[in-house]
C-alpha cells in the first residue's frame, strides 16, 4: 500500500519510527514532512498529507502532531478528507469500518511506539464495510459541500 506521512515538530519522531515499521512491512511511505524536532505549523503538514490523499497520489494518510488533534482538524478541511484521531486500536480500525477514515491521525506526546504501531495495524488491516455507513459518509460528504 502507498500511505502518505506527515508531522510537525510534536508528532517527528513517532512518524519516523512508524515510517520505519511500515516499510518492514514492504508499505511504500511518501513522507511529507517536517524532518527534524525543529518547531513547524501542524496546518501545513495535514494539508500536504491531505491533499496528496485527496488527489490519489497515496492511497491513505497518517498524521502526526503533539497530541494528533491540531493536525487532523487542519486535514480535515480539505474536500473529501476523514481524519480520524484515534488512541488505541478499536476505534482506529472503526475508523475504518464505520467511517472510511481516508487519514489516521496520532498524537506523538499521547501514544507510545508499541501502541502507535498496534493502532497503525487496526487501521490498515480493516476494511471499509459499506451499506448503511456508506449512507452516513454521503451525508457527511453533502454537508461538506455546502
Amino acid at each position: 500500500m502507498k500511505i502518505g506521512m506527515g508531522s510537525d515538530h510534536g508528532g517527528y519522531e513517532l512518524k519516523e519510527f512508524i515510517k520505519e515499521y511500515l516499510e518492514t512491512k514492504q508499505h511504500e511511505v511518501v513522507d511529507y514532512g517536517t524532518y527534524s524536532t525543529e518547531s513547524v505549523d501542524y496546518p501545513e503538514y495535514g494539508e500536504k498529507v491531505a491533499n496528496a490523499v485527496a488527489d490519489k497520489e497515496v492511497e491513505v494518510g497518517i498524521i502526526m502532531c503533539g497530541t494528533g488533534l491540531g493536525i487532523s482538524m487542519a486535514a480535515s478541511k480539505v474536500n473529501g478528507i476523514r481524519a480520524a484521531v484515534v488512541s488505541e486500536e478499536y476505534s482506529a480500525r472503526m475508523a475504518m469500518v464505520h467511517n472510511n477514515a481516508n487519514i489516521l491521525a496520532m498524537g506523538g506526546r499521547v501514544v507510545g511506539k508499541d501502541l502507535a504501531k498496534s493502532i497503525v495495524d487496526a487501521y490498515l488491516n480493516a476494511e471499509f464495510e459499506g451499506g448503511r455507513h456508506q449512507k452516513r459518509i454521503d451525508k457527511i460528504m453533502k454537508i461538506e459541500n455546502k
